[in-house]
């Protein structure tokens, strides 16, 4: 066959498709590089607080290493005892300023300069090194980081948040502004740093580690968001999330409906594109901004009104279960009002009637004000709750 002059798969000599090769190499790859990404993410958590206190060791061994060098100076070069060489050579490092043992010649003379020089040096880096560790912070650090510790290890059903960029940022503010409980999981330390600075719980290292995802409770945890820049890397975390917690709500970003596809492959229960959701909301705003205020006032509370959207599951040991909602008079009890229903079985009721009878199972979606919601929250857990 005559070739074409081009690098296609039927001029090959073995005449395998270029794709396909790539295709048998790209998952190895893809493990080594997870493997490194782990293995620095563990190097990162180990750096602090040992770089400091290797500092002050290396400082250590070498001003022992410099006494004795100076010590043996002396016994040569001076022919004095080892009491006076050692006396001598400590009285040069640390620059008391007594005077002399005996009278130096030339050699000794040199050989003290030699020591002011290389010891004092070293001497004052040990001592700045030492106030480093104890002083500026890396000891607080080092408790700070037990404190945190030991905060994730009191929550309970709370959400992970692995990425802390600009969709995570965003992420953690409505968090916060909610009073939900979360954990942030970053591997740049400058980021986690901001982190901790605004008062989150966050921790060091890589989101697809199982080890960090059991450091930030990923047993107890309620939900996961994997919101990392790279879909892959989301991929990666949601495969570990998955096979730590198999009943973890998991919701994952993604940059395109390819992507999103994969992540609920890979164990995802919802997907999310910024774009598609930006794209969405920026056609609203024009056409109908209106609408797009009310939600905004509905779902998050916004422009001091308290009116709020809120979803409860009626469990299955719920006392409300097979009661109609007429018959919990939830508006007369509470004042919220339930704009819909979501059937165990996934189907919505956007027009509930006070004869639809609710299931274990089902999702309530209302719509109330704080002291509303908290009244709901009472009756639903079977206690009487009345409208003030």
């Amino acid at each position: 066959m005559a070739k074409c002059g081009l690098r296609c798969w039927r001029c090959e000599p073995d005449g395998v498709r270029p794709r396909e090769t790539s295709r048998s190499t790209i998952i190895p790859l893809m493990a080594e590089d997870e493997r490194r990404r782990s293995e620095d993410a563990y190097e990162r958590r180990a750096y602090e607080p040992r770089l400091a206190l290797r500092r002050v060791q290396s400082a250590v061994v070498a001003l022992v290493i410099i006494t004795g060098v100076g010590v043996l100076g002396y016994m040569v070069f001076e022919g004095w005892s080892f009491t006076d060489s050692l006396y001598m050579t400590v009285i040069t490092l640390t620059t008391v300023g007594y005077r002399e043992v005996r009278e130096l010649d030339v050699s000794g003379q040199l050989w003290t300069m030699l020591l002011l020089i290389t010891g004092v040096g070293t001497l004052f880096y040990a001592a700045v090194s030492s106030v480093e560790l104890v002083v500026e912070g890396t000891v607080r650090g080092y408790f700070g980081r037990r404190r945190v510790t030991a905060a994730i290890g009191r929550l309970n059903s709370h959400y992970i948040l692995c990425g802390y960029g600009r969709v995570g940022r965003q992420v953690a503010r409505e968090f916060a502004a909610d009073d939900v409980p979360f954990v942030i999981v970053e591997h740049d330390p400058k980021i986690l740093e901001e982190c901790l600075a605004e008062g989150y719980l966050a921790l060091l290292g890589e989101a697809s580690d199982d080890a960090v995802l059991e450091e930030a409770g990923i047993l107890r945890a309620g939900g996961l968001i994997a919101a990392v820049d790279s879909d892959a890397d989301n991929v990666f975390v949601v495969l570990s999330a998955r096979k730590l917690n198999p009943e973890l709500h998991i919701v994952a970003r993604a940059s395109s409906d390819e992507s999103g596809a994969k992540l609920e492959i890979a164990g995802a229960d919802r997907t999310l594109s910024p774009y598609a959701v930006g794209g969405r909301r920026l056609a609203s705003l024009a056409t109908q901004p209106l609408v797009v205020d009310f939600l905004d006032v509905v779902t998050r509370g916004e422009k001091g009104i308290e009116f709020r959207l809120e979803e409860f599951s009626v469990p299955q040991d719920s006392t409300i279960a097979e009661h109609t909602i007429g018959d919990l008079k939830i508006g007369e009890k509470t004042g919220a009002i339930v704009l819909a229903v979501r059937t165990a079985e996934g189907n919505f009721d956007t027009t509930p009637s006070a004869g639809d009878r609710l299931r274990a199972g089902d999702t309530l979606i209302v719509l109330g004000s704080r002291g509303q919601i908290e009244r709901l929250e009472l009756l639903m857990r079977g206690e009487e709750a009345t409208e003030e």
